[in-house]
């Protein structure tokens, strides 16, 4: 099995490369190896905090070596196998060996209660009563190729089913063994993928024991390895004195949770220059992608509330031109990663906002704007660029606060989307919800840390 990263530490799986066989198939044992054993932190901290997280298949990128010489070594293989099938009489030996890898890629998606299906495979795809047949000449491999489709259907997820339908129409029979190498090759994935959701709730469990047993490593052999913590959360600590008749531990808890908080949110807005705090530093890019996020949600919040302005009250009572709206702001804004795109976007931005006022107030045969009211309308938009913008300040601290309720809060109730952003809810929760999985998850783990910092900030009385 060849094991890959990318930079998110995404987990994949690569299929083998050989002139002599077709795609070997990675057992689903090999598959969750990783996870199960819980070897490798950053693999299980991404399938804690990413509720999207899936196992997939790794491709070179196209036109490089490895992608040249895997479709060569596959060409080559399906090319000498049609060539042997052609020979007359045929010639099975590639067929033989593609029918028992075919037969691993079945057990491999097999279930343990599966032993009858199993006991059967290997009655009907016996190597010897194969080779046998073959040297014989009674060997119909075409056979073959609908007895495995048979079981496949009978295994694979819904999603598959289309699939399986055109394999066993398809009268190619080189092509339709192609096809079913691929198909068990996505079924493994996608048995792998539910197995891990299977066995999530035990991986979140373990994370915690190993993410923080791992941080208590890297501590032992750093002069002074939360330097960068301590300095970002004490930033957010209010301190005070201790009240009286009040327990020390209790009032501890409640300033790291406040403090936690706060300094939670600064993490949106990292200048990047500066070292993360070490506590976080498996999430660095995820909490890079948020930030982004939320500056593009700022700036679209705040063109929307501009645009909504300008087009006036008939139109802004019009839900489906707000979602309209908001809908070509967004795909116009999608490649806005910095201060320096936002820059370079926003004449478009003014450009179709502005046409989409002006056909809406056609189509409702409602006032049109006048050119001076045009050009002002674009040139507020213009305007969003500039860091100190009242209205762009006042959206962002509008997200910022429901942002900072839903961390803080200690129920799950529902939190009020901010005052003039409804349009923008969806993208929003999209928001929060990553960023308190994030947060939920590296307060379980490292609490105790930051019990300490905020305690020797605050020492116990006498």
């Amino acid at each position: 099995m060849n094991r890959q990263r990318t930079t998110s530490q995404q987990f994949m799986v690569m299929s083998g490369l050989s002139a002599a066989s077709p795609p070997k198939f990675v057992t689903l044992e090999e598959i969750m190896q990783a996870a199960n054993s819980m070897k490798d932190m950053a693999l299980v901290h991404q399938i804690v905090v990413d509720d999207e997280f899936k196992l997939q298949r790794a491709e070179p990128p196209p036109n490089t070596i490895q992608r040249i010489i895997k479709d060569t070594m596959h060409k080559a293989f399906w090319d000498l196998l049609k060539t042997e099938l052609a020979e007359n009489p045929p010639n099975y030996r590639q067929a033989l060996v593609l029918l028992e890898d075919i037969k691993e890629g079945l057990f491999s998606v097999l279930l343990p209660q599966h032993t009858k299906i199993k006991q059967r495979i290997s009655e009907i795809l016996d190597t010897a009563l194969i080779k046998q047949q073959a040297e014989n000449g009674s060997l119909q491999f075409e056979h073959y190729a609908q007895y495995v489709l048979s079981v496949m259907v009978r295994l694979c997820a819904p999603v598959r089913d289309e699939k399986i339908r055109q394999l066993q129409n398809c009268t190619d029979v080189v092509e339709t063994f192609k096809g079913i190498l691929e198909t068990l090759d996505l079924m493994q994935l996608d048995m792998a993928n539910f197995t891990l959701q299977q066995a999530k709730p035990d991986i979140i469990a373990r994370s915690v024991e190993l993410e923080r047993k791992k941080f208590a490593d890297f501590l032992s052999i750093q002069p002074d390895g939360l330097e960068f913590t301590r300095k970002w959360l004490l930033k957010h600590l209010e301190t005070e004195k201790l009240p009286e008749n009040v327990d020390y531990d209790t009032f501890i808890k409640k300033k790291v949770k406040k403090t936690f908080s706060r300094a939670c949110l600064n993490l949106l807005e990292w200048n990047d220059k500066e070292p993360y705090p070490e506590t976080f530093m498996l999430d660095v890019a995820r909490l890079q992608d948020l930030q982004m996020k939320t500056n593009r949600i700022v700036v679209m919040g705040t063109i929307l509330l501009i645009a909504l302005g300008s087009a006036g009250q008939d139109l802004q009572s019009i839900g489906s031109f707000k979602m309209s709206l908001k809908d070509h702001i967004y795909v116009l804004l999608q490649s806005m990663n910095n201060e320096e795109d936002c820059n370079n976007l926003l004449p478009n931005v003014a450009e179709q906002v502005v046409r989409d006022i002006k056909n809406e107030q056609i189509k409702h045969q409602f006032a049109p704007l006048s050119e001076s009211a045009e050009n002002a309308s674009k040139q507020q938009i213009l305007d969003v660029a500039k860091p100190d913008h009242r209205i762009k300040c006042l959206i962002r601290q509008r997200i910022y606060d429901f942002y900072h309720e839903i961390i803080e809060s200690a129920t799950a109730a529902p939190q009020q989307v901010p005052s003039g952003l409804s349009s923008l809810q969806k993208e929003l929760t999209e928001i929060v919800g990553q960023l308190l999985k994030i947060v939920s998850h590296n307060c379980s783990v490292f609490s105790p840390y930051y019990y300490d910092i905020i305690a020797a900030a605050i020492p116990k009385p006498n």
